[in-house]
This record gives structure tokens, sequence and C-alpha cells, in this order.
């Protein structure tokens, strides 16, 4: 018997009979408010995929022995959806985040989906609460597609039943301030050999206590550090960036390579594109270590740095906590209040205007 793949076109729609209020933008926190439906797709190894259903956002229905639940069997995604100054709403590169989500998935055994289709239903799930996309500059719809494992299943094999579930949550800006980080040698948040480019829950909780206990210190965020060199990795849980004049005399903007620790982030990836187009200075992928940045920094070499994500878009770094010592890392030298260093302002300021359709793009996907 041939299994069934999603079919947008047998999508089905249940509206809510209790809608939502509307919170002023001001009250928008990150993850907190959430609209009114939510996308639900089953899977059964037996028959495949499932007509597709939106329903009012609820609780779901799953067996205490399923393997999301205990053994962490669940990948997820974030992107987001802009409305425009006409008023139209479009989506931001969604392919790339369905290609992760499909990697990332595979890698814990969940059944292979069709993207495209996959696509087409979530814009439709947008499109029914296009009411709770906010409507200023710097304001977004969040979407969020999870996919867990939902066999009631001890057995450690693989889970032949499985559900893929959207639900969006409007936002407000993230970080709207520079961030103070604390340098971590002595845990790790991915390694070599490891599930550190996959987005999947369990790389997320074990990270929480250190997260919380920098917090406690009075930081934001952790710097990860890996072996005995300080590798430089990632920021919390985004992508690092630093901007600097290199040992060879050269402007370069730097960021750690995608070699299997690096989570592949579509904004990394959008601010490297940008870059390159500029050609104004050399935009690498390379590994840089903690010492190296120490002695840029001593050398007065390090212009500024950032850190990037779905959540932030792009979030400029004032301070690092490294062996003893809060080190500063200049933001913008003509104005101490700034939020933003310069490069740092310029890429989020374009990237902003291709999210917005203020600048045409291929990046830019309307809801039709």
């Amino acid at each position: 018997m041939t299994k069934s793949d999603i079919d947008a076109s047998k999508l089905t729609i249940t509206l809510t009979q209790t809608p939502k209020e509307l919170l002023d933008q001001s009250e928008l926190k990150f993850g907190k408010y959430f609209t009114d439906h939510m996308l639900c797709i089953k899977y059964t190894e037996e028959n495949g995929w499932e007509a597709p259903e939106i329903k009012p956002y609820g609780p779901l229905a799953i067996d205490p022995a399923a393997f999301a639940l205990n053994y962490s069997v669940q990948a997820f995604e974030g992107t987001k959806a802009y409305r425009a100054a006409d008023g139209t709403i479009n989506l931001f590169r969604p392919e790339k985040n369905l290609q992760r989500l499909a990697s990332s998935s595979q890698r814990i055994m969940l059944p292979e989906f069709d993207q495209e289709q996959f696509l087409e239903c979530i814009k439709e799930l947008v499109k029914v609460d296009q009411r709770f996309v906010p409507k200023d500059y710097g304001y977004s719809m969040y979407i969020r597609p999870n996919f867990i494992g939902t066999e009631p299943n001890l057995n450690l094999v693989y889970s032949r039943e499985a559900l893929l579930y959207v639900y969006l949550s409007p936002v407000g800006p993230y970080f709207p301030r520079t961030v103070r980080l604390f340098a971590n040698a002595t845990e790790a948040r991915a390694w070599p050999g490891g599930v550190g480019s996959f987005k999947l829950g369990g790389n997320y909780a074990p990270s929480m206590r250190p997260a919380m206990d920098v917090v406690s210190k009075g930081y934001d965020q952790i710097l990860w550090l890996l072996g005995d060199d300080h590798y430089v990795t990632e920021v919390g849980t985004m992508n690092f960036f630093v901007f600097w004049v290199n040992a060879d005399g050269e402007k370069e903007l730097v960021t750690a390579p995608l070699d299997g620790i690096i989570l592949p982030g579509v904004t990394r990836d959008s601010l490297l594109a940008l870059a390159r187009q500029w050609g104004e200075f050399k935009v690498s992928e390379r590994k840089i270590t903690m010492p190296e940045v120490v002695t840029a920094l001593e050398e007065g070499r390090v212009l500024e740095a950032f850190g990037a994500g779905t959540a932030c878009i792009v979030c400029s770094v004032s301070e690092v906590f490294y062996q003893g010592q809060n080190l500063a890392i200049p933001v913008d030298p003509t104005d101490p209040d700034a939020v933003y260093g310069p490069l740092t302002k310029r890429l989020r300021a374009e990237l902003l205007d291709i999210q917005y359709a203020k600048t045409p793009s291929p990046w830019t996907v309307p809801l039709l």
C-alpha cells in the first residue's frame, strides 16, 4: 500500500468560537502570547501522513509513553512572518527552516515529509491568524513548527507514529540593548561527533541550568567555548560574529564554520551573504579562539561583536567575562549609548528592510 505524503489540498479548517483579544504591541514579550489556531498533521508508518488540520489552539493529546516525552524524539524550528507597510504579510526564507527541520528530524529517525506542501499549510495558518501579525517595524509573528515522535513505546528503536504541529506567537524586539556574556569553557553546548548542528529539543534542556547561573551573576548569555584552545562556538542559542582587523592586518567579519558543532542559522547565512555582496572586507567562516580575541582586544583590533538568530536578528555584545576578567567589547566609539555597533546596525537595517519588503528580494515569500 502506498503511504500518503502531506497534501495541502486536503487541509481542513475549524475556527475557534472564542477568539482572543489582541494585546497592545508594547505588551508583546517573546514566546508568551499565542494566537487562536494551530496546525496539526499526524503520521503513522502504516498509512503515512493524514489530512492536515487547522484547529483552535489548545493542549495536545499524547500518550505518557510517547517517544517525545521519554526519549526527547523532538525537533523544532523558528521562523517569522512580517507585515509590510502596505499591509501585506511575508515570510522570510521559510524553505531554509524546513530544510533544517527535515535534516534535524532525520537525525532522530522521524519520517520524511513534503516540505513544499507543509509550507503551504503553514501559509494557510498564518492567513487564518493574520490579524495577530503586528503592524509596526521591528515586530513580527514568530512561527514555531514542532515535530515529535508520538508512538507509545519504551523500546529504543524509532517512533512509528509522529506529529507535525505549528503554532504562532506575535513578538516584539528580543534584545533591545547590548548584551553581556559569560565565557564558559567548563561545560559544552555541543562537541565533535554530536548533534550540535541539529535543532533538537534535547540540545536545549541541558543548557538551561548554566544559562540561569550566568543570569544570576548579572550576565545575559553564555559564550560557549570548546576544548583546551577555547574555540569560540556560539553565544546562548545564537551564532556569534566578530568584526576585527585580523592578525594579517585585514578587516574581517568572522564566524565559526559549519563543522558539525555549529547550528546552521538562517540569519547567519543571510548576514554572511549580505556582507559578501558588499565586497568591502573579508568574510570568513573559520575557527577562532578566545585567546585570539583577547590578544586582538589588547591590540585594539576588535571593532565589534554580535550574536545573530531568528529571535533577535542581531544583538551587539558589550562585555565578555573570561578567566576572571570583564573584557569590554567596542560597540560604537562615537556613541557611548549605542545599542548597535556600526556594522551590526547596518546588517540589521538591511536584513529588516528585506524582511518587511522594503527592499525587493527572493528571500521574501509573500502570502498569496
